[in-house]
């Protein structure tokens, strides 16, 4: 099992985000102590990015790098799209 660090930043921006929301990266992040053996949640590994990886929960990203603990680096909302995004 792996141990879990937040950084400031992301405590911070966790803080922000609505409660309900905020319940589920919590109960998601506590599931990365298995990483890379939760298969159920919808991580990919970041190619040419400053950070390692990225899980994704609802509208929210939550950006982690795996060295020798498993560190929580930032949290970012996913503004809707639509057809002029583009």
């Amino acid at each position: 099992m792996k141990t879990i660090t937040w950084k400031n930043r992301a405590r911070k921006q966790l803080k922000k985000i609505p409660k309900n929301y905020r319940l589920k990266i919590l109960d998601s992040v506590s599931r990365l102590k298995d990483f890379p053996a939760c298969d159920d949640l919808d991580i990919i590994h970041l190619t040419n990015h400053r950070y390692g990886y990225r899980l994704r929960i609802a509208r929210y990203r939550v950006f982690f790098d795996n060295k020798e603990t498993l560190k929580i680096i930032e949290i970012q909302e996913v503004k809707k799209r639509d057809d002029r995004t583009y």
